[in-house]
């Protein structure tokens, strides 16, 4: 997860248990922060996040909104399905429509549950229960999800390192192609290769030990 996303996430978790006072009112500092007067603020808390977070765009391209469609279809280009991530941008209708009634932020997801960190959300009223709060609900409530752009993280070498030799580990494992296996075998009985790497990729000490060995195989 990009250290955007992260931080979004953790904005919201710095949110759970903010409510409307009083109760019903959609009094409530993102309303206020927004300015477009106390109404369903679930979109207004995400716009908030964003925001917060010096994201705006990745809301409503920078501008504002409190409407559920309207989020939703200004990132149809963005538009995930069924393999949601944390950060990703989660409607959801609790009626059995089509529409979207309800928006909140993707904490995880396991395939039929998903949890997100709503405004605007209760136990008694998930579309209007006046809190923020944490909601696992299954997968048949949701109606549509985008993925911000987030910026992806810078990466160090040494990170890069790891993983590529994390990457080369796990390929190395796998059963040779059926067209290497024989030459891979001959290569095995002579010496020049244990059979399990290169994989894919060689490093340039994996090609001069090969070599080394095939010279050294040459001259026995």
């Amino acid at each position: 997860m990009s250290a955007a996303a992260d931080k979004v996430l953790d904005l919201a978790r710095g949110e759970l248990g903010v409510k409307e006072s009083p109760p019903g009112s959609g009094r409530v500092k993102y309303n206020d922060a927004l300015g477009w007067g106390n109404n369903a603020w679930c979109c207004a808390f995400l716009w908030w996040l964003f925001r917060e977070a010096g994201a705006s765009e990745l809301f409503f391209g920078g501008g504002k909104t409190a409407y559920c469609p309207a989020l939703l279809a200004f990132h149809r280009e963005q538009a995930v399905q069924g393999d949601y991530r944390p950060g990703d941008v989660v409607f959801f209708n609790f009626q059995g429509k089509s529409s979207a009634a309800h928006v909140g932020l993707c904490e995880s997801w396991d395939g039929t549950y998903i949890t997100t960190i709503d405004g605007n959300t209760g136990t008694g009223n998930e579309a209007a229960g006046g809190a923020v709060l944490r909601r696992k609900r299954h997968r048949k409530y949701i109606v549509g999800a985008y993925r911000p752009r987030y910026q992806e993280d810078d990466m160090t070498q040494e990170q890069f390192d790891a993983m590529l030799e994390s990457w080369l580990s796990r390929r190395g494992a796998l059963p040779a192609s059926d067209w290497a296996r024989e030459p891979l075998g001959r290569a095995k009985e002579a010496g020049i290769t244990d059979a399990t790497r290169p994989r894919s990729f060689a490093t340039r000490e994996e090609v001069a030990v090969m070599l080394a060995n095939a010279e050294e195989r040459g001259r026995t």
